[in-house]
């Protein structure tokens, strides 16, 4: 009797909390996570390029040593910032990040509008395969972060509608942080390229000695 009772009460609890959205907003829940794993995934492929970028670039344009700095040190603040499960349920931790993100990506940019002052570098073959690479890699976020983003605004609204709402208080379930509209300006701003700053002048090979006359 005993285990009817409880077998009963277990049935009439999950079509409870069906009903009220817990088993909604778990299932979104989820979801999110699923695709902050992928905005995390694309935004380390990003970074695992820069070593190698700058190296190359440094080969050809030393010069330029503002803005490879730059890129380093916003790939160093980047990596200082731990990217836990909790960050995406902390507003403010979750902007930092976000910032730390854009501040790369403009950096990268500069230092891509900076390449086109040097033909030579644009035309090293692992340079040109790393900014392949890079543009892939911008896209893969791009897309990543819309769905991200998708994910963030069910969620929310879930857990902003009666009667989910009174579910999601009860179990602790607040709104999670989003992408902003000024992140996404940030990121699709094209960098400032001053073209009319003259390339640097490349030496020209050195042509050898005449020979000497015969006999002489």
């Amino acid at each position: 009797m005993l285990r009817k009772l409880g077998i009963l009460l277990a049935a009439v609890m999950t079509l409870a909390l069906g009903g009220c959205g817990y088993n909604q907003l778990q299932r979104q829940d989820e979801g999110i996570k699923a695709a902050w794993s992928e905005v995390l995934n694309q935004y380390q492929r990003r970074a695992d390029l820069v070593p190698n970028l700058v190296s190359t670039v440094k080969g050809y344009a030393a010069q330029e040593e503002k803005v490879l700095t730059e890129v380093t040190n916003a790939r160093a603040s980047v990596g200082s910032i731990k990217a836990t499960p909790e960050l995406i349920n902390d507003p403010e931790a979750f902007q930092k990040f976000i910032q730390a993100q854009n501040q790369l990506q403009g950096a990268l940019s500069r230092l891509l509008a900076v390449s086109e002052n040097y033909p030579q570098l644009k035309s090293d073959a692992l340079f040109r395969d790393l900014q392949s690479q890079l543009e892939g890699t911008e896209n893969r976020i791009t897309v990543a972060r819309n769905r991200y983003i998708k994910s963030v605004q069910e969620y929310n609204t879930t857990v902003r509608q009666f009667p989910t709402n009174l579910t999601a208080m009860i179990f602790k379930m607040g709104i999670k942080p989003n992408f902003t509209v000024a992140d996404e300006a940030a990121v699709s701003t094209p960098p400032k390229v001053d073209f009319t700053k003259p390339a640097p002048a490349v030496p020209a090979p050195a042509l050898p000695a005449p020979a000497a006359p015969a006999g002489k």
